[in-house]
């Protein structure tokens, strides 16, 4: 890229300038799996603790009370439902990942355009449309600075997301191309989230920032609020201050040629996306032998060193569990399953599953690739049983189809008034000539406002 063409510019152009029908069928329905994936999300949250925790906060500070919380009655600002509807989707470890960054790309951006397009009537092929960009955004940027970034302990969907959703607002906003690159330089300065907090309520709280900081990001810029022309990539910018120097190929080359979304996978599990490989052994082995929780002496789990980073921990609570190797193995081999009330606190809790995670020992395999497991499980009559797991359920290789998604939301939105009728809308997102009948399902039958 040449030195005159800051990264703002070239971006601000590629969102500002994108035409909808160059948007393929196939981008399109990848980004209303995403979409759907979200809702479930946020749904199967809305009524935990941590979500009427953060609604009592915000009820009392919010501005007018105008926009839709997912799954609550309850109201707030624009800028506050967008928080609280990323904390939502993020909460449940249940969200997106594009894999070649850990990115969860819908939880920080998804929400921002909700709330914008609720409060100005905005249509859903618009929606979708900043949808689509403003993901590219946010992954472009994470393969930029990755691994480094992540390496340093940046918790890269609240970082990145923060682009993501000031690139998506403002092109729902409509902003010119100079505009938006403003949008992505104030958002620069509003990057945030930290791995240390990954099993506390800090790390939701910052994808919510990230929403929020998106959105008024854009609503800044719209207003005459600017930002220097090289606040992503320059010697004191984004970049380099929260890792090394960014690849710029990474982040311009193919734009609006080659795109980042058909890269994104969705969970089938509610934990941490380096679990997964060792969830899908440990089931087979308990399937294929017909195993109970009786017949374990000790488990070997052999990983990269990233699932050990990441799963060899202390289990105190539901959040540890969700990043816990020796959780996951105790739950799958306990009740043959790893969803959300395998996660719950109440099973976290149990002496029985306590016992069980105590029987695990998670081992580096560096033969191993990034992403993988080898189970190894020792029974009290002496056998040694193993299964090995490359690519787990969800994974590129072994993707959800958009009935699993659908059979997922089911799952999760259960208190939704009615769950069937809010996937078919979002799956005609694009013909909606407003959001306002989704909104109108994913509030609680029992009323509109507290």
């Amino acid at each position: 890229m040449s030195a005159t063409h800051p990264v703002g510019e070239t971006l601000g152009r590629f969102v500002a300038q994108s035409a909808w029908p160059d948007i393929g069928p196939a981008l399109r329905h990848q980004a209303k799996r995403s979409l759907l994936n979200f809702v479930g999300g946020a749904l199967g949250a809305a009524q935990t603790p941590p979500i009427a925790t953060i609604m009592r906060v915000l009820g009392a500070l919010t501005g007018p009370a105008r926009a839709t919380v997912i799954g609550r009655a309850e109201r707030l600002g624009m800028l506050d439902a967008a928080s609280v509807n990323a904390i939502s989707a993020n909460l449940l470890d249940y969200d997106d990942t594009h894999l070649d960054t850990v990115i969860h790309p819908t939880a920080p951006v998804a929400p921002a355009l909700l709330a914008l397009a609720e409060e100005r009537g905005l249509s859903g092929a618009a929606v979708l449309h900043a949808f689509i960009l403003g993901v590219e955004v946010e992954c472009r940027l994470g393969n930029a600075v990755s691994p480094g970034h992540y390496a340093r302990g940046w918790h890269i969907t609240s970082t990145c997301g923060v682009f993501g959703a000031a690139a998506a607002s403002a092109r729902l906003l409509g902003l010119t191309p100079a505009q938006t690159a403003h949008a992505l330089g104030i958002a620069a300065s509003q990057s945030c989230g930290l791995i240390e907090n990954l099993t506390n309520g800090a790390k939701n709280v910052a994808v919510g920032n990230a929403a929020r900081n998106g959105l008024l990001a854009a609503l800044f810029a719209q207003q005459g609020i600017d930002a220097a022309p090289r606040a992503i990539e320059g010697p004191r910018g984004w970049a380099l201050a929260c890792g090394d120097q960014p690849d710029i190929g990474a982040l311009t080359a193919g734009l609006g040629d080659s795109w980042e979304l058909p890269k994104n996978t969705f969970k089938p599990y509610p934990c941490g996306i380096v679990l997964h490989s060792v969830i899908d052994a440990c089931l087979a082995l308990r399937r294929d032998h017909a195993l109970s929780a009786s017949d374990i002496a000790a488990v070997t789990v052999l990983g990269d060193a990233l699932l050990l980073a990441r799963g060899d921990r202390v289990v105190a609570n539901e959040r540890d569990a969700r990043v816990s190797i020796h959780h996951s193995i105790a739950a799958c081999l306990l009740f043959g399953a790893a969803g959300v009330p395998e996660f719950s606190e109440e099973i976290v809790m149990r002496p029985d599953v306590a016992a069980l995670r105590a029987l695990v020992r998670p081992t580096l395999d560096a033969a191993l690739p990034v992403g993988a497991a080898t189970v190894v499980i020792t029974t009290r009559d002496g056998r040694s049983l193993s299964a090995t797991v490359t690519h787990p359920r969800g994974s590129i290789a072994q993707p959800l189809s958009d009935r699993d998604i659908e059979d997922k939301v089911r799952a999760l939105g259960g208190a939704c008034r009615d769950i069937d009728a809010v996937i078919d809308l979002i799956w005609r997102l694009d013909e909606l000539a407003n959001l306002a009948p989704l909104w109108a399902l994913l509030r609680p039958a029992t009323g509109d406002a507290a």
